[in-house]
């Protein structure tokens, strides 16, 4: 293929509307519904491995789409009738094969390279960590929107009818939503008894990936090794059915996706902690004094490390040596519906949560203090409210002598909260300072702990 009738394939063909159609609804989602994709440390903005990450995920929607299109483009010959006169030429099939499947693959390749770049030049203004971990998982995404237009057009040569684009089409996303569901999850049980499902190694076929709940979370060498061997027999298999001319060709042509399925289950791992594991480089603490935060959050290190130490003197003046002494973003990446894991030393502590996001300043101080009383133990992944946001504002006004608000929730829950939490911390003050703070010890115990209520210890209710 030289560069001359590659041209005229990106000029005569559908090819560069391929990429339009790919682009134009993708940016349209991210900008116009608002959503996850936008908030929080993990934005598609944010950091570069969300960004990765937030694109990848809009393969459930785009990959059945350019399946479509590349049968849309693989019918051209029968729509015009030429498949008879183009094979009684002396041009050998797999060159004009390679054309078709070349001027689309460019146009999708640049459209999906057009987004992440949209995405990229703001993710400079907002991180000074740069890394090039995420390039794989953004490749690895060109490569399934690349092999799955191959493949749509095999399927439409081998099956020459109108309604071979949209029966693909439809199959394809049937596929990524049984490979992303039912199919592709296997049911868990945490401690508690709760039940959640997590990823197995059937659901690293599809194109879509899990929600990313932390920025420093990405996918292992072994997914990427798995999935581009997926992915290049599925292109193999298109490209052969591209260029196949009878029925005992065409079934030889199944061979390669059939092998490359097979050797990619084999090499994908079958723990889930194995497919998003922690990127170590990215988690790495930057800190200041005892104030710590990983190389992905460094540029808030500033804003954080006063009211950080001003947490941690509060702390220590009220509690003395049972006092936390370093504050410290949770890099702990536990399964959803499990039970938090807490530090009686360390103030841990995440960007996203309700108490931190928007905290500044002397709200910031408080929202440290409210954490290293009372953490939270909320399964992961669960947004809960209740007893632990009421022991919450009783720990810090028992620290600061008084009720103070805490950010993240409404005026009505904070009302609500105020409501609940008055009574006991009036009830504790009253008490005599030996018996304040065996109460505030019992407390912190069951909250680090997760086991008991630390709002019915603080009222006297659970033994100590």
């Amino acid at each position: 293929m030289n560069g001359r009738v590659l041209r005229i394939e990106l000029r005569r063909s559908v090819a560069p509307w391929a990429g339009v159609v790919v682009l134009v609804p993708a940016l349209t989602f991210l900008y116009l519904l608002d959503g996850t994709w936008w908030s929080g440390t993990t934005a598609w903005t944010a950091q570069w491995t969300p960004l990765a990450m937030k694109t990848r995920s809009l393969l459930f929607y785009l990959w059945p789409l350019a399946i479509g299109l590349g049968a849309l483009q693989g019918l051209r010959d029968h729509r015009s009738k030429m498949s008879e006169l183009l094979t009684s030429t002396p041009r050998p099939a797999r060159h004009r094969a390679a054309a078709l499947a070349g001027a689309t693959a460019i146009t999708l390749a640049s459209a999906f390279a057009v987004l992440v770049l949209v995405g990229g030049v703001q993710v400079l203004g907002h991180t000074e960590y740069t890394h090039l971990g995420w390039l794989p998982i953004s490749l690895v995404g060109v490569l399934f929107l690349v092999a799955g237009a191959v493949l749509g057009m095999g399927a439409a040569r081998a099956l020459p009818s109108p309604l071979t684009p949209p029966a693909v089409a439809m199959g394809a996303f049937v596929f990524t939503a049984l490979m992303h569901m039912s199919l592709g999850r296997t049911d868990i049980s945490t401690a508690d008894g709760l039940t959640s499902t997590e990823p197995n190694r059937i659901s690293l076929l599809s194109p879509t990936l899990e929600d990313v709940r932390e920025a420093f979370v990405t996918l292992s060498a072994p997914v990427h090794v798995g999935q581009t061997i997926w992915l290049l027999g599925m292109a193999a298999t298109g490209f052969a059915l591209l260029v196949a001319a009878t029925p005992r060709s065409r079934l030889t042509a199944l061979t390669p996706v059939l092998a490359g399925a097979v050797i990619a289950l084999l090499v994908l791992p079958a723990d889930a902690h194995r497919m998003y594991v922690v990127d170590k480089a990215a988690s790495e603490l930057v800190c200041d004094g005892p104030v710590c935060v990983t190389k992905t959050q460094q540029a808030r290190l500033a804003d954080l490390a006063g009211p950080g130490r001003e947490a941690l003197r509060l702390l220590h003046g009220a509690l003395g040596d049972q006092a936390p002494d370093s504050v410290r973003e949770n890099t702990a990446v536990l399964p959803k519906g499990s039970t938090p894991r807490w530090s009686r030393g360390t103030v841990l502590f995440d960007f996203d949560d309700d108490l931190i996001a928007t905290a500044k300043g002397e709200e910031l101080t408080w929202a440290l203090i409210a954490k290293g009383m009372v953490p939270g133990c909320t399964p992961v992944g669960w947004s809960g409210f209740g007893g632990d946001d009421y022991a919450r504002t009783v720990a810090l006004g028992w620290v600061l002598g008084d009720l103070k608000p805490l950010g993240g929730t409404s005026a009505r829950m904070r009302g609500e909260v105020e409501a609940e939490a008055r009574p006991v911390w009036k009830e504790l003050k009253a008490l005599p300072w030996a018996e304040q703070l065996s109460r505030i010890n019992a407390m912190r115990a069951a909250a680090l702990s997760c086991k008991g209520d630390p709002f019915d210890v603080l009222s006297g209710g659970a033994s100590r």
